[in-house]
């Protein structure tokens, strides 16, 4: 049952939605317009190439991140092809993050491309530790994909750049949270995602963090106790969905190529059923008070975007 907070919270939003007609209306997330695809504008394929078959994932990690941050991040990423975890699942009171996964591989990968294109994310252990700021405090574009060495990678290899909390990022906090890019001579693909808690919580790591703007609901308890590392895996969950069905900008997508919503961006601030901006929404809490809509690997618990379902042009939560 939601709490009595939450209850005035969402009478907060309904009575703001409704001075949005007198034109005093609020935007919850900066970096997110809420222009969800539809029938007359749909989320689409253009024809180009996904990601499909075995996926290798590289880390590089650049600042100082804790082993419990680092352990919560690579956990997320093994759950992804956790097969225990697969056969426990029913047992369990969320579908997992294996299952969010093999949704979007269902609904979009493996409706183009290879005769055989199951998609699996697998984790190179081998990772880089950048903790001496070799690049110094503040990072171009072009710098995360200097850190990625994309031009030395093969086509289809994801390297995750992670930045840590007292790391700026060229547009970090002003237009993004979080990107992923192509090496156009290599085929090669970096995810880029920032730790926000010391800059921007209220738009990276929200619903962990009350909103820059809005209406100010009681943020909720981040599952693994690290409102920027979980806001971080929420953030690198959108980019994964994103890479995988849209690598080289001509994949599924609506709008333009130059800013384009993928499958998974364009459900920002959905996580659960009820949810509408500023809420999102009913979702399950464990003995701590934590949020969280999958279970990971190890007994880890995770919150994960909506995804877009073509078959039904709507949004799609975990529960």
């Amino acid at each position: 049952m939601a709490s009595l907070n939450h209850i005035k919270c969402l009478l907060l939003v309904l009575y703001l939605g409704n001075l949005s007609h007198l034109g005093l209306g609020y935007k919850i997330r900066k970096l997110d317009e809420y222009i969800f695809p539809t029938q007359d504008n749909p989320l689409q394929y253009h024809y180009g190439e996904v990601l499909q078959g075995k996926i290798p994932v590289s880390i590089v990690w650049y600042g100082n991140f804790t082993q419990t941050q680092k352990y919560i991040i690579t956990n997320f990423i093994d759950s992804f092809t956790d097969d225990e975890q697969q056969q426990q699942q029913q047992q369990q009171s969320c579908p997992s993050v294996a299952q969010w996964f093999n949704n979007i591989n269902k609904l979009y990968l493996c409706k183009v491309g290879k005769n055989n294109p199951t998609t699996h994310i697998h984790l190179d252990h081998n990772q880089i530790v950048d903790d001496n700021y070799s690049m110094g405090y503040y990072l171009t574009l072009d710098n995360i994909t200097q850190l990625a060495n994309l031009p030395n990678c093969k086509k289809g290899e994801i390297t995750l750049v992670f930045t840590a909390e007292d790391v700026a990022v060229e547009g970090f906090c002003m237009t993004r949270c979080a990107l992923h890019r192509s090496d156009p001579n290599s085929g090669a693909i970096v995810i880029w995602v920032g730790n926000s808690a010391k800059q921007c919580p209220g738009q990276c790591a929200w619903p962990f963090h009350q909103p820059m703007q809005g209406p100010m609901c009681p943020p909720l308890t981040a599952p693994n106790g690290d409102m920027g590392v979980d806001g971080m895996v929420m953030n690198l969950a959108h980019m994964i969905a994103g890479a995988t069905t849209n690598p080289y900008g001509d994949g599924f997508y609506q709008g333009t190529e130059e800013a384009p919503l993928e499958v998974s961006t364009a459900c920002p601030g959905a996580y659960a059923t009820g949810h509408f901006p500023g809420f999102a929404g009913f979702l399950p809490t464990d003995s701590s008070g934590a949020s969280y809509n999958a279970n990971g690997a190890n007994g880890q618990n995770y919150l994960l975007p909506a995804f877009f379902d073509p078959s039904t042009c709507s949004c799609t939560t975990m529960v």
